[in-house]
């Protein structure tokens, strides 16, 4: 059988490809501890849960629904955005897809031609580079070191981009980094983008979960000029522990909207139907669980970060947001005898037993991604083998 050359040239999501095989391991009977996966280990709330049941005991989720969403869903969107966005849209303004993810995937579609270039910082989400590839487009990669504390400048972009840059990728808070930038540099890069006619997409997944005072700032809320030339992408999976639901969105200009919304058709017809209602819930019902699953966050960062700091060769920034640590381990191979951070990683889960994610899927071969989104148990655990194994394997070097 024939692929054809996207299947051939598509790099695997690196991060379910270390959750993969760290399930296929435990399923051996090892005992695993898996840091991988970006996902809430917290069950989504009861009243989130109770919403979907009412809706399929009605009958509601029984039947699709309008591709760009049911209007009780864009209605709460447009309510989010204006409480924490301050901004007005209107309702051709919102698209609901199945997963942020999704909503990603068609932005990029609905964006891109061949020989256009996405402007990507370094460390990047797995998956930003090969949906670009698939919109035939071109990601050309911008490096935030982590001495500039994983961001990226006006410098930077403006040395990087050339006539044919259509868009650049602004994922604040970050993964893998969980860092933040602030309002006076989304001013200065808002404001180059509108300069420079360059769409802003901004992934504000993890904007609610921020630590330690930090504060989340959407570039899309600094001005009028600036908000029309961007589109936000968000949903409900990380803030509100609806991973499995399959619910993001996506706001912003119109015309680029209803073309997300007619690819869409063609692709999925309609996000679940009992998925949306659960998510009209979400957006506007109580909230006080959201801040009790953001604080055990914030607990876990505080206690976590100290702990993976001590292991020898390991050098690591403390998180502003989202969920993981990202330390840079090339001291830490050295020292044990590793050439690559596969070979690395592929040791922690082998002889460790412990699964994280190879910075290489990020940009970054340094580097290695630890997700704290887990018990605290696991997380001690599982840093104590760590540091077991490479003062082991330093020792026998």
């Amino acid at each position: 059988m024939v692929l054809s050359k996207r299947a051939e040239k598509l790099e695997p999501s690196a991060t379910l490809a270390a959750s993969a095989k760290a399930k296929a391991l435990a399923d051996q009977g090892v005992d695993v501890l898996s840091l991988t996966v970006g996902e809430p280990d917290f069950i989504t709330p009861k009243n989130i849960r109770q919403a979907a049941i009412a809706a399929i005991e009605s009958g509601k989720a029984s039947f699709y629904t309008a591709t760009a969403g049911i209007p009780e869903l864009k209605q709460a969107i447009l309510a989010y955005m204006k409480e924490f966005y301050g901004a007005d849209y209107d309702s051709n303004q919102v698209i609901v897809t199945d997963g942020a993810k999704f909503a990603l995937y068609t932005l990029f579609q609905a964006l891109l031609d061949e020989e256009d270039e996405v402007l990507i910082p370094v460390p990047y989400w797995v998956s930003y580079a090969e949906q670009v590839r698939l919109a035939e487009g071109t990601p050309v990669f911008v490096e935030a070191k982590q001495a500039a504390d994983f961001k990226v400048s006006v410098a930077q972009l403006e040395a990087t981009r050339t006539e044919h840059t259509k868009a650049i990728i602004l994922n604040s808070p970050a993964n893998p980094t969980g860092a933040i930038y602030s309002k006076e540099e989304l001013t200065a890069i808002g404001n180059w983008a509108m300069e420079n006619n360059i769409w802003i997409i901004a992934d504000d997944i993890y904007g609610r979960l921020v630590y330690n005072g930090n504060t989340f700032t959407s570039i899309a809320s600094l001005s009028e000029e600036i908000r029309k030339q961007t589109i936000v992408i968000n949903g409900v999976s990380k803030t509100y522990s609806m991973t499995g639901w399959r619910i993001g969105f996506a706001v912003g200009d119109a015309k680029i909207i209803k073309a997300m919304v007619d690819i869409a058709s063609q692709a999925t017809s309609n996000p679940p139907a009992a998925s949306q209602y659960a998510a009209v819930e979400a957006l506007t019902g109580n909230q006080e669980s959201i801040e009790v699953m953001r604080q055990a966050f914030e607990e876990r960062l505080n206690k976590l970060y100290p702990l993976i700091a001590a292991i020898p060769g390991f050098k690591v920034t403390k998180p502003q947001g989202a969920f993981y640590l990202f330390p840079n381990v090339k001291e830490a191979m050295t020292m044990c005898g590793y050439q690559t951070i596969d070979a690395f990683v592929e040791a922690l889960l082998m002889e460790a037993h412990v699964a994280v994610v190879t910075g290489a899927g990020f940009g970054t071969p340094d580097y290695l991604r630890i997700s704290y989104a887990t018990d605290w148990d696991t997380l001690a655990e599982a840093t104590k083998r760590i540091h077991d194994f490479v003062e082991k394997k330093r020792q026998k070097a």
